[in-house]
């Protein structure tokens, strides 16, 4: 499962540094809806106010993290939310059946995946402890509770060894 992690992660990460870069760099066309479409108006005013090279300063940020196994959480938590403006965009503008482009696609499944491999959700919400592995959080019911495997993301050992993951580590 950690290949498989590594890989989804990697290019998933690859992707968005790609078409972040692409912004600025400009080696790939983008393909822009219609003039007169709705979401030209709104592509138009998120890049002549700058909003749009803070998203794809993210992307990119978001996609160097996820390259990194130590800033790997943070990188899907950066990407995460670009890829749920993503989805909300195409089905604003396009409908729900933009949702099944292959690009559009991937970025919704691996987030989610990666989102459930590294337990962000009990994370988040402070309410869950490192595994053993340090590669997410267990739910435990308690973010400081105490383990038999003493594997709480509150121990010291674990904290400065793995991260941590809980109590602002």
């Amino acid at each position: 499962m950690k290949t498989v992690t590594t890989v989804v992660a990697s290019l998933l990460g690859l992707m968005f540094i790609v078409f972040g870069l692409n912004f600025w760099l400009q080696f790939a066309p983008v393909p822009m809806p219609p003039e007169g479409h709705p979401a030209t108006a709104f592509l138009g005013a998120m890049f002549g106010s700058g909003y749009l090279a803070t998203v794809k300063a993210i992307e990119v940020l978001g996609g160097v993290a996820l390259l990194i196994p130590r800033f790997r959480r943070l990188g899907i938590i950066l990407i995460a939310a670009v890829v749920f403006n993503i989805a909300t965009f195409h089905v604003a503008f396009f409908g729900w059946g933009s949702l099944l482009d292959a690009k559009v696609l991937f970025a919704i499944i691996a987030t989610l995946f990666l989102v459930r491999v590294h337990s962000l959700c009990s994370c988040l919400a402070g309410c869950g402890t490192c595994n053993p592995e340090g590669t997410g959080c267990c739910n435990s019911g308690s973010c400081c509770s105490t383990e038999s495997s003493g594997s709480s993301c509150c121990s010291s050992e674990k904290t400065e060894s793995k991260g941590g993951c809980c109590g602002g580590h």
